[in-house]
């Protein structure tokens, strides 16, 4: 799949004469507050120090990308392009360069994390959003606790996560499943899967595709540019 978005991205810059230009990309991991502000919630990932968001800059535009494998970063587009995804922080570059330069061009909009309030009131959003799907048996790929505890609040819900720290923990109700052990028993279960958008950059977007197939719905700042480009469907309502 990285191999398809790679080819896509390149075809975005041939498309818009940028292949030559020198153009400055500019990352770094922000800290919480830069990101998220200070919500109600403790228990968001990035205010526990496990991840950060990473921000790359283009022409004035801004994206943006979770990953727990953070750090500086400035080269050009075609340094970006080259780069081998073989890692979090390489797949992070990319994924928040495409995501500034999709949002540059009015590709996309939403690549920015919602600050303050805004994580709380995207709780309310989906709330509504679901009681419009239907769908009774709920998989949240990744813990995020405000989408947890709406969700659990109304439905069947099993939690899948990667962080050991949150793993055989309770929360809201619901012990927090091992993701490396039983994605696909929880996909097989739910009727509609909320998948972090972060699973593009630690490279397990792949095999929950195929396992979830039809019943995703990603949600999340770092999934923009690629949902757009791949068709899939993405819940961020209160991203800028």
């Amino acid at each position: 799949m990285y191999n398809l978005i790679k080819e896509k991205f390149e075809k975005i810059v041939a498309d818009n004469n940028l292949s030559k230009e020198a153009v400055v990309i500019k990352a770094k991991p922000l800290t919480p507050e830069e990101a998220i502000g200070n919500p109600e919630s403790e228990d968001f990932v990035i205010l526990k120090g496990q991840e950060r968001l990473i921000q790359a800059e283009f022409k004035g535009s801004f994206g943006q990308a979770f990953t727990d494998m953070y750090g500086d970063f400035d080269g050009t587009l075609g340094d970006v392009l080259d780069m081998e995804l073989t890692n979090n922080f390489r797949r992070a570059i990319f994924i928040a360069s495409l995501n500034a330069v999709m949002r540059h061009l009015g590709m996309i909009e939403g690549s920015v994390h919602c600050k303050d309030h805004g994580p709380e009131e995207c709780g309310q959003d989906l709330d509504k959003f679901l009681g419009e799907c239907g769908k009774s048996r709920i998989a949240l790929i990744g813990f995020q606790p405000v989408h947890a505890r709406c969700c659990s609040a109304k439905y069947e819900l099993k939690i899948l996560d990667m962080d050991y720290g949150n793993i055989g923990k309770k929360k809201f109700g619901v012990v927090i499943m091992d993701g490396s052990k039983y994605t696909k028993d929880v996909l097989d279960w739910c009727d509609l899967a909320l998948i972090t958008g972060t699973t593009v950059v630690n490279g397990t977007i792949e095999p929950i595709l195929e396992m979830a197939k039809t019943k995703t719905v990603f949600y999340g700042i770092s999934i923009a540019g690629v949902a757009r480009l791949f068709g899939l469907e993405r819940f961020c309502p209160r991203s800028t």
